[in-house]
């Protein structure tokens, strides 16, 4: 059975990638909790039964557990569902201050943040080291040839043009060039292109297009029917090399975001979303293309990740900043009962994408829809 082989063959990458993620992302909650003096109880990758672990001197219990679907961090007087204390209102006053919810509001709100930025930290680190050593991917954005009857051979531009500016953007690579366009099926974009000594403004609208990329998986996309001249790898040094990591995580978080906002406003299918089995299936693929495919596949994931969690919904890391942010303007917190509302929404929230995400991704395998399209009749 397809998802069966699916397992067994793309577990250990899905694993390894996942394992990295998740552990820098606690590691974040961890080294600002005990920055701030926050006892830390419990470090734990994946949920459930512990599998092995050890007990470190500052007694927090580092452990691997069975379902390696994330992790979590447990620090002392907070509460796992609500972030209100769980422990006993008569702490003492050794204990008051090692708990996290006798710390300061900012204190608090840094600890919470800083697991996404752990993540999107991550993503520099690896970047910059790829840019390093193996050269960063740099296309200049000119047009090798233009495809007859496409959107740009209406448009008007012709091999030997250089884009650039898209809509007063400006544009040094033919990468920034493929992503603004695939992100725009069927809008009108501006192009500013320097043909020889001039420069000239076109109207361009990228072809509607559904492509199924080498993992089998289908989307709509914006095609603009020109190719590029070429591509060059550009080794960095320390300084640039995080400099152009940098501005690459900023750059793919702003695309994911307007990609996440097409799907809410309905411009983009939600066939684009993927859960557990889609990762797991791509990262088994990808480390058929090599290591340097897996790292740049692993700080795509953390990025995204981290741009998650940071979505304002209970449960999840943005969700405990507004609430921080509400407590710090009111002057005290929301009543517990409120929060715990907030978080019982969140919850089924989280659950509900989980489930949908993860019927599509089961949707994938023909085996699988079918048996689905059989039980509903």
């Amino acid at each position: 059975m397809d998802i069966l082989n699916l397992i067994w063959t793309n577990g250990a990458a899905f694993i390894f990638i996942l394992t990295v993620i998740v552990f820098f992302h606690e590691l974040g909650h961890f080294l600002i909790a005990r920055r701030n003096g926050v006892r830390v109880d419990v470090f734990s990758i994946g949920f459930g039964p512990e599998l092995f672990g050890w007990t470190a001197r500052s007694g927090t219990r580092w452990k691997v557990s069975l379902l390696p679907l994330g992790g979590y961090v447990k620090m002392f007087g907070e509460s796992a569902t609500t972030g209100a204390s769980d422990e006993p209102r008569d702490m003492t006053e050794e204990e008051k201050r090692v708990s996290f919810h006798h710390k300061s509001v900012g204190q608090r709100a840094a600890v919470v943040a800083a697991g996404p930025i752990a993540n999107f930290v991550l993503a520099i680190i690896i970047l910059a080291a790829m840019f390093m050593f193996a050269g960063q991917p740099y296309t200049p954005a000119g047009i090798g040839a233009v495809q007859a009857g496409s959107a740009a051979e209406t448009a008007g531009l012709r091999p030997g043009d250089r884009i650039t500016a898209i809509d007063g953007t400006a544009i040094e690579r033919f990468e920034e060039v493929q992503r603004i366009v695939r992100l725009a099926p069927g809008q009108r974009l501006i192009f500013t292109v320097q043909r020889g000594n001039d420069s000239v403004t076109l109207t361009a609208v990228p072809k509607r297009t559904e492509t199924v990329d080498r993992f089998g998986n289908r989307s709509e996309i914006g095609l603009l029917g020109v190719s590029r001249i070429g591509t060059e790898y550009k080794k960095h040094g320390v300084v640039s090399a995080v400099t152009e990591a940098v501005a690459e995580t900023w750059r793919l978080s702003v695309y994911t975001l307007q990609a996440v906002g097409q799907i809410i406003r309905g411009e983009r299918s939600s066939e684009d979303l993927g859960g557990p089995i889609r990762i797991a299936q791509m990262a088994g693929q990808v480390a058929e293309l090599g290591i340097l495919s897996v790292f740049w596949f692993l700080a795509v994931l953390s990025i995204n990740l981290g741009l998650i969690n940071l979505f304002p919904v209970p449960m999840l890391d943005g969700g405990h900043l507004v609430f921080y942010a509400i407590e710090a303007v009111r002057g005290r917190a929301l009543s517990e009962r409120i929060m715990d509302y907030g978080f019982r929404v969140g919850l089924g929230l989280v659950i509900a994408l989980f489930v949908f995400v993860t019927f599509q991704d089961l949707a994938r395998f023909e085996g699988i829809a079918q048996f689905f399209r059989e039980l509903v009749g």
